[in-house]
């Protein structure tokens, strides 16, 4: 699954069109291409349904809110689903402040999500309608362990039904799923939650993966979070080497991402189904 997935996009380059927040835009464009996709940021409602005509996907991250680019969103959005592009929706902060909340709410109401990937206090948020965040960073008390990975596969499995959506949930611990079927992946490095925009940079990544395999939602998904699980631990075992802190961490691990090839996400992937 893992080799044929990456290679679609490698093959297709998939175009993907990015509705997200100013404090990451460069890094979720420089993932893109280092991952084998190509990036188009545009934000303006005069433009938004054209962009996505033209892409393969649509990314859209609540990040940075403000009411212009919510109709855009909207717009985007619903062009998207009546071109049948896959369309991944990143629900950042949602939980923290009104507006987050509403809008995420709204959105989907109004939008057919193929994917929504947040935290797992995002993703609660979503489910429950309220939640507690640490700003755009989960709740420690809402932590994905060992001791109740079972309970939160259920939990995302019966929120796909609810949503039609595959719901990604990512933290210490990865949980992939549609009503169906999960995936629990276990690849990543905790120095990752230190570097803003490693988040926003998987749900692009996502997009991408979705947009080369338009058919193939779920395993696309899962493909992408071990792709970005397995550069942060590349990236960080180079770290250590190099002795580099946070900063060279983010060079680091968006160079593994332009080096990564389908064979060595096959064998450093860390994936279970259930």
């Amino acid at each position: 699954m893992l080799k044929n997935t990456f290679l679609k996009v490698k093959e297709k380059t998939p175009l993907v069109h990015c509705i997200t927040n100013y404090v990451t835009v460069n890094d979720c464009a420089n993932s893109l291409l280092a991952c084998g996709g190509s990036p188009i940021m545009a934000d303006d409602i005069g433009e938004v349904e054209e962009i996505t005509s033209i892409c393969n996907s649509l990314c859209i991250n609540i990040g940075t809110l403000n009411e212009r680019t919510i109709r855009s969103m909207l717009a985007a959005g619903k062009k998207a689903n009546a071109l049948t592009h896959p369309v991944v929706l990143d629900p950042v902060g949602a939980g923290a402040s009104s507006l987050r909340t509403s809008t995420t709410f709204n959105l989907i109401k109004q939008i057919d999500f193929s994917v929504i990937r947040g935290n797992i206090s995002e993703i609660k948020t979503v489910a429950q309608g309220a939640g507690t965040t640490k700003g755009v960073d989960a709740d420690a008390s809402d932590a994905v362990t060992g001791e109740n990975l079972e309970d939160t596969i259920a939990f995302a499995k019966k929120l796909s039904e609810k949503t039609k959506s595959v719901i990604a949930i990512t933290g210490a611990i990865d949980i992939v799923a549609d009503s169906q079927k999960a995936y629990v992946i276990s690849n990543g490095n905790a120095l990752m939650s230190k570097v803003s925009g490693t988040g926003c940079m998987l749900s692009v990544i996502i997009a991408a993966f979705c947009g080369a395999n338009p058919t193939e939602i779920l395993d696309a998904t899962a493909t992408a979070v071990c792709f970005m699980g397995l550069c942060g631990e590349l990236a960080y075992d180079q770290l250590i080497k190099t002795g580099g802190g946070t900063s060279s961490y983010r060079t680091t691990l968006i160079d593994f991402m332009s080096q990564v090839t389908p064979e060595i996400l096959e064998g450093g992937a860390k994936i279970e189904s259930r």
